[in-house]
Protein backbone atom coordinates (compact mmCIF):
# COMPACT_ATOMS: atom_id res chain seq x y z
CA UNK A 1 0.00 0.00 0.00
CA UNK A 2 1.22 3.44 -0.84
CA UNK A 3 1.40 6.47 1.59
CA UNK A 4 -0.25 8.89 -1.21
CA UNK A 5 -3.14 6.27 -2.20
CA UNK A 6 -3.72 5.98 2.15
CA UNK A 7 -3.62 9.91 1.88
CA UNK A 8 -6.12 10.10 -0.94
CA UNK A 9 -8.76 7.70 1.03
CA UNK A 10 -7.92 8.92 4.46
CA UNK A 11 -9.44 12.57 2.35
CA UNK A 12 -11.88 11.60 0.55
CA UNK A 13 -13.65 9.39 3.65
CA UNK A 14 -12.95 12.76 6.02
CA UNK A 15 -14.90 15.05 3.15
CA UNK A 16 -17.44 12.42 2.93
CA UNK A 17 -16.40 11.92 -0.88
CA UNK A 18 -16.05 9.22 -3.35
CA UNK A 19 -13.63 8.03 -6.19
CA UNK A 20 -13.77 6.04 -9.81
CA UNK A 21 -10.75 5.24 -11.89
CA UNK A 22 -10.43 4.46 -15.27
CA UNK A 23 -7.10 2.60 -16.58
CA UNK A 24 -5.25 1.94 -19.79
CA UNK A 25 -1.52 1.47 -19.54
CA UNK A 26 -1.98 0.57 -15.91
CA UNK A 27 -4.27 -2.16 -16.07
CA UNK A 28 -5.90 -1.72 -12.97
CA UNK A 29 -3.12 -0.75 -10.70
CA UNK A 30 -4.53 2.37 -9.91
CA UNK A 31 -7.62 0.45 -8.58
CA UNK A 32 -5.55 -2.27 -6.31
CA UNK A 33 -3.22 0.74 -4.76
CA UNK A 34 -6.17 2.15 -3.42
CA UNK A 35 -8.19 -1.39 -2.59
CA UNK A 36 -5.10 -1.91 -0.32
CA UNK A 37 -5.67 0.75 1.85
CA UNK A 38 -7.93 -0.28 4.94
CA UNK A 39 -11.33 1.31 5.02
CA UNK A 40 -11.10 2.12 1.04
CA UNK A 41 -14.36 0.92 0.45
CA UNK A 42 -15.95 3.96 2.57
CA UNK A 43 -14.56 6.18 -0.50
CA UNK A 44 -13.64 3.63 -3.24
CA UNK A 45 -16.78 3.40 -5.74
CA UNK A 46 -14.66 0.94 -8.37
CA UNK A 47 -12.62 1.86 -11.57
CA UNK A 48 -13.22 0.73 -14.97
CA UNK A 49 -10.06 -0.84 -17.04
CA UNK A 50 -10.19 -0.25 -20.72
CA UNK A 51 -7.28 -1.22 -22.08
CA UNK A 52 -8.57 -1.39 -25.86
CA UNK A 53 -9.57 2.01 -27.58
CA UNK A 54 -13.00 0.94 -28.33
CA UNK A 55 -13.86 0.41 -24.60
CA UNK A 56 -12.82 4.00 -23.57
CA UNK A 57 -15.84 4.99 -26.53
CA UNK A 58 -18.16 2.62 -25.11
CA UNK A 59 -17.73 2.04 -21.84
CA UNK A 60 -16.02 5.99 -20.67
CA UNK A 61 -17.87 8.21 -23.29
CA UNK A 62 -15.11 9.46 -24.87
CA UNK A 63 -15.71 11.14 -28.09
CA UNK A 64 -15.36 8.65 -31.00
CA UNK A 65 -13.98 11.48 -33.18
CA UNK A 66 -11.32 12.40 -30.57
CA UNK A 67 -10.49 9.04 -30.79
CA UNK A 68 -10.01 8.64 -34.31
CA UNK A 69 -8.20 11.87 -35.32
CA UNK A 70 -5.79 11.17 -32.34
CA UNK A 71 -5.52 8.52 -30.85
CA UNK A 72 -6.39 6.71 -27.03
CA UNK A 73 -2.87 8.28 -25.74
CA UNK A 74 -3.67 11.81 -25.54
CA UNK A 75 -4.63 14.53 -22.83
CA UNK A 76 -7.88 15.24 -23.97
CA UNK A 77 -8.65 11.63 -23.86
CA UNK A 78 -7.35 11.26 -20.46
CA UNK A 79 -9.65 14.17 -19.53
CA UNK A 80 -12.68 12.41 -20.94
CA UNK A 81 -12.02 9.34 -19.61
CA UNK A 82 -12.14 10.72 -15.86
CA UNK A 83 -14.90 12.78 -16.19
CA UNK A 84 -16.60 9.96 -17.64
CA UNK A 85 -16.00 7.46 -15.38
CA UNK A 86 -17.09 9.72 -12.76
CA UNK A 87 -20.25 10.02 -14.54
CA UNK A 88 -20.77 6.41 -15.39
CA UNK A 89 -19.98 5.29 -11.69
CA UNK A 90 -21.43 7.65 -10.03
CA UNK A 91 -18.74 9.08 -8.49
CA UNK A 92 -17.71 12.64 -6.72
CA UNK A 93 -14.07 12.36 -8.16
CA UNK A 94 -12.89 10.59 -11.18
CA UNK A 95 -8.98 9.67 -12.23
CA UNK A 96 -7.71 8.16 -15.04
CA UNK A 97 -4.55 6.92 -16.83
CA UNK A 98 -3.40 6.31 -20.75
CA UNK A 99 -0.31 6.43 -22.00
CA UNK A 100 2.55 4.31 -23.68
CA UNK A 101 4.24 1.72 -21.26
CA UNK A 102 5.96 -0.14 -24.14
CA UNK A 103 7.65 -1.83 -25.76
CA UNK A 104 6.88 -0.25 -28.71
CA UNK A 105 5.31 3.28 -29.47
CA UNK A 106 1.27 4.13 -30.06
CA UNK A 107 -0.32 6.73 -31.74
CA UNK A 108 2.53 7.98 -32.89
CA UNK A 109 3.76 8.75 -29.11
CA UNK A 110 6.52 7.56 -28.24
CA UNK A 111 7.39 5.17 -25.21
CA UNK A 112 6.87 7.14 -21.70
CA UNK A 113 3.99 9.44 -23.00
CA UNK A 114 1.15 9.38 -20.64
CA UNK A 115 -1.66 11.30 -19.75
CA UNK A 116 -3.10 11.29 -16.31
CA UNK A 117 -5.94 13.55 -15.26
CA UNK A 118 -8.14 14.06 -12.73
CA UNK A 119 -12.19 15.29 -12.79
CA UNK A 120 -13.87 16.86 -9.88
CA UNK A 121 -16.91 18.28 -8.86
CA UNK A 122 -18.21 21.31 -10.97
CA UNK A 123 -16.72 24.28 -10.00
CA UNK A 124 -14.39 22.79 -7.42
CA UNK A 125 -11.42 24.82 -8.05
CA UNK A 126 -10.60 27.73 -9.64
CA UNK A 127 -8.22 27.45 -12.94
CA UNK A 128 -9.66 23.56 -13.34
CA UNK A 129 -11.98 23.68 -17.01
CA UNK A 130 -15.10 21.99 -15.37
CA UNK A 131 -13.12 20.55 -12.59
CA UNK A 132 -10.87 18.81 -14.59
CA UNK A 133 -6.81 18.63 -14.33
CA UNK A 134 -4.45 17.01 -16.97
CA UNK A 135 -0.82 16.47 -16.83
CA UNK A 136 1.33 15.06 -19.46
CA UNK A 137 4.28 13.15 -18.35
CA UNK A 138 7.87 11.90 -20.56
CA UNK A 139 8.66 9.09 -18.22
CA UNK A 140 11.99 7.04 -18.58
CA UNK A 141 12.74 3.47 -17.83
CA UNK A 142 10.88 -0.11 -18.28
CA UNK A 143 7.55 -1.13 -18.85
CA UNK A 144 7.11 -2.02 -15.33
CA UNK A 145 8.62 1.38 -13.82
CA UNK A 146 6.54 3.93 -16.50
CA UNK A 147 3.39 2.26 -15.35
CA UNK A 148 4.47 2.42 -11.43
CA UNK A 149 5.54 6.09 -12.15
CA UNK A 150 1.85 6.57 -13.42
CA UNK A 151 0.09 5.38 -10.85
CA UNK A 152 1.94 7.16 -8.24
CA UNK A 153 1.70 10.56 -10.82
CA UNK A 154 -2.07 9.83 -10.95
CA UNK A 155 -2.51 9.95 -7.28
CA UNK A 156 -0.57 12.11 -6.15
CA UNK A 157 -2.39 14.43 -8.56
CA UNK A 158 -5.51 13.50 -7.26
CA UNK A 159 -3.96 14.56 -3.87
CA UNK A 160 -2.92 17.65 -4.99
CA UNK A 161 -6.61 18.84 -6.07
CA UNK A 162 -7.86 16.95 -2.57
CA UNK A 163 -5.32 19.19 -0.49
CA UNK A 164 -5.92 22.40 -2.61
CA UNK A 165 -9.46 22.21 -1.76
CA UNK A 166 -9.74 21.62 1.85
CA UNK A 167 -10.89 24.14 3.85
CA UNK A 168 -9.61 25.27 7.12
CA UNK A 169 -12.33 23.56 9.10
CA UNK A 170 -11.40 20.53 7.19
CA UNK A 171 -8.11 20.36 7.92
CA UNK A 172 -8.39 21.28 11.53
CA UNK A 173 -11.09 18.27 12.02
CA UNK A 174 -8.91 15.32 9.63
CA UNK A 175 -5.46 16.85 12.13
CA UNK A 176 -8.12 16.16 14.98
CA UNK A 177 -9.46 12.83 14.04
CA UNK A 178 -5.35 11.61 13.45
CA UNK A 179 -4.68 12.58 16.44
CA UNK A 180 -2.28 15.89 15.11
CA UNK A 181 -2.12 19.32 16.80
Amino acid sequence: MSSTAADVVRLLTVRGETLAVAESLTGGMVAAALTAVPGASKAFRGSVTAYATVLKRELLGVDADLLGARGAVDPQVAAQMAAGVRASLGADWGIATTGVAGPDPQDGQPVGTVFVAVDGPRGARRGCADGGKVEALRLNGDRAEIRMESVRSVLALLLRELASEQTGNERAQDTERNGGF
